[in-house]
């Protein structure tokens, strides 16, 4: 038979309230030392009482654990980085497309991979062909 659901309000008598607190702050400390064993998670906690009285539980440190939460969510340094990587990886990716094209256009020019290509895309070929002889034959008379 399972528990029913309590209700959240603040509890008034002091030694309940006292002992609620000591049982959810150890289950809590239990429930994060086990996520970061189980998933390898960096956690930190840090819980205050109401007298005052500090907590803290800290996979690899609740220090480390803050400044790199500090890093991550107020250096805007890090956000103009993972921008300006995010740019760049989109740069490279057009320019590996475009020189897969120019690769297949060569390759077509020099004669290799025309089977995929259509009737027109052939014609065009053709009369890129033709003119790059023309511009060959105009050099050569150029030079005698």
């Amino acid at each position: 038979m399972g528990r029913g659901r309590v209700e959240l309000k603040r509890i008034e008598n002091k030694i309940n309230r006292q002992v609620t607190f000591s049982k959810r702050r150890n289950g809590l400390l239990k429930k994060a030392y086990e996520l970061s064993v189980l998933c390898d998670a960096e956690v930190g906690l840090i819980i205050f009482s109401s007298r005052d009285k500090l907590y803290e539980f800290g996979s690899v440190g609740v220090m480390k654990t803050l400044e790199r939460y500090q890093r991550c969510c107020f250096n805007p340094q890090d956000n103009n980085n993972e921008r300006e990587t995010q740019s760049w990886y989109q740069e490279v990716s057009k320019l590996k497309a475009k020189f897969e094209s120019l690769q297949r256009t060569q390759r077509h020019l020099l004669g290799e991979d025309l089977g995929p290509l259509s009737v027109k895309e052939l014609h065009n070929l053709e009369k890129q062909l033709e003119g790059l002889l023309h511009k060959l034959d105009k050099g050569r008379h150029k030079s005698w």
